[in-house]
């Protein structure tokens, strides 16, 4: 049985295709992996994002190639021949603008980074650039197939007001959240307050939202325009270490000297004992109030970040207790007098 000619170009760019697919295949396995041990290697980062970035890419790179070139040396329909070289087209430039994404949100990560040591990149900037790169991919693929982009801009210019209209919170939301990052004053990582009391580590900020971790674990959602309207602490910024303050009382026959000495040797040792506490810093105390039944002072130890001040003043309270017992410094109990008038009567 004579097999049909058209069906022979068929099966034998299909074969090629995938050999095509399997050196690609092969490549990417064998040879970008021992690349990208290298490159990890190398004090250069550039080099490392290009390389994760080809993750899959060159697989589907060789079977394009070799679909494209087996098409057009075997095949002799022009206009299956047109449709498949726009379609490789197409698949290409999809291949491409997902590389050229990779790479472009990666490359912000690594800057930010080498400045801040805390990179800001959220969700919301790769969508933006993953919309960008899309769209210009988008419109060179309807370039290519014959397809004026013109009339498409023309009617997404007169459709643009009313989608506005219609979308007013959500785009409010949209800039509220660039404006957010672009101040860079609020980070992935960082820890927030709010002036409405809700408080944690930013996890991300996406399109809509701000994404919070309070420190039980449950996530607190904020709409941008909400944050980027209220008052805000942020406990890293401008720097992660923070001062953390501890509130003493010891009774009115304390020796207050003696007392500065223990507590501020106190401070140290745990400071240099456990983790999360600047070994180089030099506590201190401030006396501050004659209250009811005690002199207060405050105790100034060090943190490396917001989430080290509890276990630094779990440890202090334990050995100032501790060492305020050895040495019969009183920590009184709340005290008062009370005179009672008898009336006499006649």
């Amino acid at each position: 049985m004579n097999i049909p000619h058209y069906f022979q170009q068929y099966l034998y760019v299909f074969l090629f295709s995938l050999f095509g697919l399997f050196i690609g295949f092969l490549i990417e396995k064998i040879f970008i992996s021992r690349i990208q041990i290298f490159a990890v290697k190398t004090k250069w980062k550039f080099d490392d994002i290009i390389i994760s970035s080809l993750n899959k890419l060159i697989t589907i790179w060789f079977f394009v190639l070799a679909f494209s070139i087996s098409a057009n040396r075997l095949i002799d329909n022009s206009s299956v021949l047109s449709f498949s070289n726009k379609t490789t087209f197409a698949i290409f430039i999809l291949t491409v603008s997902i590389f050229t994404g990779r790479v472009l949100i990666k490359f912000i990560k690594l800057k930010t980074a080498d400045v801040s040591g805390n990179s800001p990149s959220t969700s919301i900037i790769q969508n933006i650039i993953r919309v960008i790169v899309f769209l210009i991919g988008i419109m060179l693929i309807l370039r290519a197939f014959g397809i004026s982009i013109a009339p498409i801009l023309t009617a997404l210019g007169v459709g643009g007001l009313a989608v506005a209209l219609a979308l007013q919170e959500t785009l409010s939301n949209l800039f509220a959240g660039i404006q957010i990052i672009a101040s860079k004053k609020i980070r992935n990582g960082d820890y927030i307050k709010l002036d409405s009391g809700q408080e944690g580590y930013v996890m991300d900020i996406t399109w809509r939202n701000t994404i919070i971790r309070a420190i039980q674990n449950n996530l607190i959602i904020i709409p941008n325009s909400k944050l980027s309207s209220a008052i805000i602490t942020n406990y890293n910024f401008p720097e992660n270490e923070l001062s953390v303050i501890i509130q003493v009382g010891v009774s009115y026959d304390s020796d207050l000297d003696v007392v500065e000495k223990l507590t501020i040797e106190t401070a140290k040792e745990v400071m240099q004992l456990f983790e999360g506490g600047i070994k180089n810093f030099e506590p201190f105390i401030r006396y501050h109030t004659f209250s009811d039944s005690s002199i207060n002072f405050s105790v100034i130890l060090r943190g490396f970040e917001f989430e080290n001040q509890f276990l630094l003043k779990h440890e202090f309270i334990k050995a100032l207790q501790k060492k305020y017992k050895l040495n019969s410094i009183e920590i009184p109990f709340p005290i008062r007098t009370v005179h009672l008038k008898s009336n006499s009567q006649a």
